[in-house]
């Protein structure tokens, strides 16, 4: 291993205990936070104890330079114990890609991501909007503009923990005149904006994220504005990190269901001997869950193969292979839970056991809907019709 390599394992290492340690925080609260459908506050103040919140920052700016599959792990670490708080986490790390990779060139962006290193400033994401029907790639509202100065006023269905944010990244289109398609992405800070709740976030899982509707209206420079259009945003970082982050997250809630079935298995083992019940099951589960490890992994690899070309983060096959992560990712999960509730029975199925599986279940199920599944095929779909499918092993 060259000088580099053993930098970068030796930082992923640190960083990996740094998540343990918050991991071991948001699980021990992950139930509160499910039961009372709150923020996940003490994770999120240990992140930032951790300096995790800016951990992908380039180091000329204040932080630690690490690469989406380092961040991957992060969040695969938090999903094992609690998924929302993992999922806060993948969602500022997916919005702080987008300075990361396509605000450098911009002074005042270069600065807010110093300060995000220095005050561990927590980002959110405005990109629904009531009458989009979830598509992310078209904006009603528009930005207006008075000299150096920008105003947004946008019905969000959903802003994640937008009221525990320190900033909103908000999608638009450009000017009152341009096209629905015609989009940038403003970064808003928490004083610029104002808040008036219009849905309230109760549902069956993922409950701590805390993403209630919102009537935002912000004002801010126009500086705040990236630099580069929110089509080359979404399509070179966002999509990407989007499918692969969440990914983690799903992983790391399947990885602690499977373990939890393997504990039960090894206790059940102990009691009686020869092979005890379930487990082949365990052994098939096992196996379910390497196949969901290679797809992200893969994934990963390919992306960062591909950070450097802008060509190759725009063209179709980068876009199939991380739809495809996203998709086989989601759908997996909720089998291996299904299978890990089997092996532990009624124990899985009750609530307040070592084997308790009902908040993994629930919190999987938002896979599927998170950019829905239909949505994503609809898309690729489209995209085979003119482009050919990657065979390769090796490509």
């Amino acid at each position: 291993m060259n000088v580099e390599g053993a930098l970068m394992e030796a930082r992923a290492g640190d960083a990996a205990m740094r998540a343990a340690r918050v991991s071991a925080i948001a699980g021990k609260y992950a139930d509160p936070v499910d039961v009372e459908g709150r923020f996940p506050r003490e994770a999120v103040e240990a992140m930032r104890a951790e300096k995790l919140l800016s951990i992908q920052i380039p180091t000329d700016l204040g932080g630690e330079g690490a690469s989406i599959t380092e961040i991957a792990e992060l969040c695969s670490i938090l999903g094992q114990t609690c998924a929302a708080s993992a999922m806060v986490f993948a969602m500022h790390q997916i919005k702080l890609s987008s300075l990361v990779e396509h605000g450098a060139g911009s002074d005042w962006h270069r600065d807010f991501m110093r300060r995000i290193a220095k005050e561990q400033l927590l980002l959110a994401s405005a990109t629904s909007e009531r009458g989009i029907g979830g598509n992310l790639r078209t904006s009603i509202c528009a930005l207006k503009f008075e000299g150096d100065t920008c105003f947004l006023e946008k019905d969000a269905t959903a802003i994640s923990y937008g009221a525990h944010a320190d900033a909103i990244l908000t999608t638009s289109r450009s000017h009152a005149e341009a096209a629905s398609s015609n989009q940038v992405l403003t970064v808003f800070l928490r004083d610029q904006y104002r808040l008036e709740r219009t849905i309230e976030w109760n549902a069956l899982g993922m409950r701590g994220t805390c993403s209630d509707g919102f009537l935002f209206k912000g004002e801010a420079l126009a500086a705040q504005i990236l630099p580069k259009p929110f089509a080359e945003i979404a399509a070179q970082s966002m999509l990407a990190s989007s499918h692969l982050l969440w990914s983690g997250v799903w992983y790391g809630i399947a990885a602690d269901a499977v373990a939890r079935a393997q504990a039960f298995v090894r206790d059940a083992a102990r009691k009686s001997p020869g092979t005890p019940p379930g487990a082949l099951r365990l052994a098939e589960v096992s196996s379910q869950l390497q196949m969901v490890k290679s797809n992200i992994v893969r994934g990963l690899k390919i992306y960062e193969e591909a950070r450097a070309d802008p060509d190759r983060l725009s063209s179709i096959t980068f876009a199939v292979a991380m739809n495809n992560v996203k998709i086989a990712s989601s759908e997996m999960i909720l089998p291996i839970i299904n299978h890990a509730m089997l092996i532990c029975g009624i124990l899985g199925y009750q609530n307040g056991t070592p084997y308790s599986l009902g908040r993994h279940l629930r919190d999987a199920h938002s896979a599927q809907l998170m950019i829905s599944d239909e949505r994503i095929l609809g898309n690729t779909a489209t995209m085979l019709l003119v482009h050919k499918q990657d065979t390769s092993l090796l490509g």
